[in-house]
């Protein structure tokens, strides 16, 4: 198992960042360009008589003369070859559950460097309403691997799929903290019951679509419902990256960018 644990300059994955090498050199994870992965399964092959952990230096400073990384960085990298299995389930236990983790490092030899790596659980996305828009980000997410659950509206809904009911909020979706909820209707009445729903739950991100107009009326509404949206982080009103999109495929994709960003800002080794 190898693991950034220290950075000097700049470089393009971030702290804590992970490779695995099988013992028949198969890989996974991702650490650079493709370069240092290989260099990193030869260091791997070539510590397999009992090394146990150690740190090397790639890049700026490093005695390893034959390897340079070209953004002139140095990157101090741990390489464990007998990684802790049952460590690693109970993490993998953790995050099944949505649950955070953290993996041990024990570099106590290196107080400096990163001490504990943490993980969370993968995103998940809820998505409310009708329209090309809610199928096309339902599309991005689901192609992009991430676990996405949709309500449409009684009478939208096909067989067999859940559904919403003007007026009532949804009482059996599950969030947590590394849920996004976009809210997406025309027909803002539907939002009276489900923005205020979705604020009270502890989703990092609620969008909904709207312009200047309905935005204005909204915020009325949530004050009278004691939510303050221009004081609540997770609260984005227009939703998406790219302004004023009316496209349904580009409004999905500006929504789904929006939501992943807000995501990598929760991770613990920015």
């Amino acid at each position: 198992m190898c693991t950034i644990v220290n950075i000097e300059g700049s470089f393009s994955r971030r702290l804590g960042a992970q490779l695995a090498v099988g013992w028949h050199g198969d890989m996974v994870g991702s650490l650079a360009d493709g370069c240092l992965e290989q260099q990193l399964r030869r260091e791997a092959e070539r510590a397999r008589t009992g090394l146990g952990a150690f740190v090397m230096r790639f890049g700026k400073n490093s005695l390893n003369i034959d390897f340079r990384l070209p953004c002139g960085s140095g990157i101090d990298i741990l390489i464990d070859t007998a990684p802790d299995f049952e460590a690693g389930r109970q993490v993998l236990r953790q995050l099944t559950q949505r649950r955070p983790a953290t993996l041990d490092l024990n570099l106590q030899s290196h107080p400096s460097f990163l001490q504990r790596r943490a993980y969370i659980p993968q995103p998940r996305l809820v998505v409310l309403g009708t329209g090309r828009e809610v199928t096309a980000l339902v599309d991005f997410a689901q192609g992009y691997g991430v676990d996405v659950e949709c309500r449409f509206p009684i009478g939208d809904a096909g067989p067999g799929m859940a559904s919403l009911s003007l007026g009532h909020a949804p009482e059996d979706i599950s969030i947590d903290p590394w849920t996004a909820i976009v809210i997406l209707f025309h027909d803002h009445e539907w939002e009276r019951m489900l923005l205020p729903w979705a604020l009270r739950t502890d989703a990092f991100f609620v969008g909904v679509q709207g312009g200047q107009a309905v935005r204005e009326e909204r915020e009325a509404m949530l004050q009278a419902n004691g939510l303050g949206s221009s004081a609540d982080s997770r609260f984005h009103s227009p939703v998406g990256l790219i302004p004023r999109t009316r496209e349904p495929d580009m409004l999905a994709l500006s929504i789904f960018s929006h939501v992943m960003a807000e995501y990598d800002s929760l991770h613990p080794h920015r």
